[in-house]
């Protein structure tokens, strides 16, 4: 094995090889000192797996050493990684990656794992595509004489958000693609760790799927750390995605106040197995320790590089909570865009689909049957909401206006009432429910068959609750009206008195799975289904709610890019499912049966509780 130093733009200075592990290592060993003292074995040893040495007649690779310090997403963060390049790699050929945290140990000459003999042996055979490694090291930010530093690995790795995968995806591979050439194609990304180091690991294929489809796990910590232990209920209910995941674990792992261990592999585990994803796992009887998992490692590697010029699928067909309502092979489909942010998507009775661009004051639409978008209105500024009623009445939440706005099948425009700010509405036939984006009230206006104000004119405060009321729908029988706290964790329920407009009993009623990293939900537009589920569009994908409350199936997002704002039901089955994203608007056929409140009210079908 050949040893090369590195010195890259953010190296303060140079060192040899072994200083510059040493150094790192013992960041790492400080960092796992802070864990309480584990029960493992007394004599737990492993054989030497024959592809962590060296061979004669086995190409060699290289590892060089780099310092990064510019880290704007972890600020004043400084950390080493280390790159492995196979003898094989040609750069004009882009090699397939895998990324290893807590770094130095998997490339210590000494060490338990030596991935650049693995690596060498594996690709020699072509069991194993050609490959570069970047191990990575967590961030420190250095306190100063006298002062202790800030340790971030439990921050990066622990973290159930897409923090740490941003870093990795948008600061430090940069870096590293500046002097190799890396595939851009996810199936050929492969990334690992152990202990939170795994977790961390799963965490960026998991929210970057776009970027990684290959996880390596050893004494994974999917506890209660930092949200940890959300991991295996994410994974039953959110649509699956293309992964291939290995799993270690010992049966003497770690069993604090975080949780077992043990028992969270083994959860995991079964989450992914229900859900229909690769997955393959050795169970031992080891402890929170590397000595199983770099035992195992060369074997492991054999298993998630298998068929590696195949793409990774999973299995969806029988998945439980998938085969009712998504059609296998349909994805979202790209509608429209170009816009600058899309909202309010709404349907008439004749099938035709409206959305709007707020920033830009317009209203657009799609003609039934086509997936066509045409300008309907480019007068409207601040319009952020649209509803049809029965006769095809187009009514309009105009936030900026501060007004509510009905346009006629003849063009004609009233508005109904002003004053109010008015994000969000839903129409039934003795009045109209809105939301604003600044008070802590749902307002209601009466209107009567004609579409026109009863009464003074001027709406009424009808409920209070949520801390700031966005998306609201009715529900099929009409009974109860369901408001999204967009800064929440919940969807309010109250029942609908159709004598005064008066809504009554509000509570906090639908549970909205949100991101733990973020202090604000996010949850925006909702729609409804014949049986009472609802749909909320978050930050995490289109959330399915039972009429009890409780999130059944997570739909991925159509785009990375931009927010999802809202959905709707429509098409001759009210099953196409239409999202507004940012600056684009995405159809996907589905097995639902939607609702709007202008189609006759149904009764659902009592759940099961």
């Amino acid at each position: 094995m050949t040893f090369a130093i590195h010195r890259c733009v953010h190296s303060r200075r140079p060192q040899s090889f072994t200083a510059f592990v040493a150094g790192s290592s013992a960041q790492i060993l400080f960092a796992l000192l802070l864990l309480p003292a584990m029960v493992t074995p007394a004599q737990e040893s492993y054989p030497v797996h024959p592809d962590t040495v060296a061979k004669d007649g086995v190409p060699r690779g290289v590892v060089t050493a780099h310092r990064f310090t510019d880290s704007t997403i972890y600020p004043g963060t400084e950390r080493d990684y280390f790159v492995y390049v196979p003898a094989q790699y040609d750069q004009s050929s882009p090699a397939a990656l895998m990324v290893f945290q807590d770094g130095a140990k998997y490339v210590r000459e000494n060490g338990e794992y030596r991935i650049h003999h693995v690596f060498d042996n594996l690709i020699h055979r072509g069991e194993m595509p050609v490959t570069i490694a970047v191990c990575i090291n967590p961030g420190v930010v250095p306190g100063g004489e006298g002062a202790q530093d800030r340790f971030n690995r439990s921050f990066e790795y622990d973290t159930v958000s897409d923090r740490y995968a941003s870093f990795l995806i948008d600061e430090l591979l940069p870096e590293v693609r500046k002097s190799y050439a890396i595939t851009e194609d996810p199936n050929l990304r492969a990334i690992g760790g152990s202990s939170s180091g795994a977790i961390a690991a799963f965490g960026v294929a998991w929210h970057r799927s776009d970027q990684f489809r290959r996880v390596f796990s050893t004494v994974g910590t999917y506890v209660g750390l930092r949200g940890g232990d959300e991991y295996p209920v994410l994974v039953r209910k959110h649509e699956p995605k293309p992964l291939r995941v290995f799993l270690q674990d010992g049966s003497n792992d770690l069993n604090i106040y975080g949780g077992s261990w043990w028992n969270a592999n083994q959860t995991m585990l079964s989450s992914l197995q229900w859900a229909g994803y690769q997955v393959k796992n050795i169970w031992g009887e080891g402890g929170h320790n590397g000595k199983h998992g770099a035992a195992i490692f060369a074997d492991a590697m054999k298993w998630l590089w298998k068929n590696f010029d195949q793409p990774i699928e999973t299995n969806v067909s029988e998945h439980p909570e998938i085969k009712d309502r998504l059609i296998e092979g349909e994805s979202w489909k790209l509608v429209s865009e170009g816009h600058k942010y899309t909202e309010g998507p709404a349907v008439a009775p004749n099938g035709d689909v409206y959305f709007i661009d707020g920033p830009r004051g317009e209203i657009w639409k799609i003609a039934a049957g086509t997936e066509k978008a045409t300008k309907f209105a480019d007068d409207m500024p601040g319009v952020s909401a649209l509803m049809f009623d029965a006769v095809g009445r187009l009514y309009c939440a105009r936030n900026k206006a501060l007004t509510v706005t009905r346009i006629d099948p003849d063009g004609s425009r009233t508005d109904l009432c002003s004053g109010v700010s008015c994000n969000d509405l839903v129409v039934l036939e003795h009045g109209i429910y809105f939301t604003g984006p600044t008070e802590q009230v749902v307002w209601y206006l009466p209107i009567d068959a004609d579409g026109n104000p009863r009464g003074d004119g001027k709406p009424i405060q009808a409920g209070k609750g949520p801390k700031k009321p966005n998306g609201l729908i009715v529900t099929p029988d009409r009974r109860f009206l369901m408001v999204v706290d967009a800064e929440g964790r919940y969807v309010w329920s109250y029942k609908i008195n159709s004598a005064t407009g008066e809504l009554l009993f509000g509570q906090p009623y639908s549970y909205v799975h949100t991101p733990q990293d973020d202090m604000i939900g996010g949850a925006d537009g909702v729609t409804m289904t014949k049986d009472g589920s609802l749909l909320v569009a978050t930050k995490l994908g289109i959330q399915i709610i039972d009429p009890p409350g409780r999130v059944h199936l997570i739909l991925t997002r159509p785009s990375l890019s931009g927010k999802l704002s809202n959905c709707v039901l429509a098409g001759n089955n009210m099953s196409t499912l239409y999202v507004t994203c940012g600056s684009k608007v995405f159809s996907r056929e589905t097995k639902l049966d939607g609702i709007v409140p202008w189609q006759p009210a149904v009764q659902p079908p009592k759940p099961r509780l």
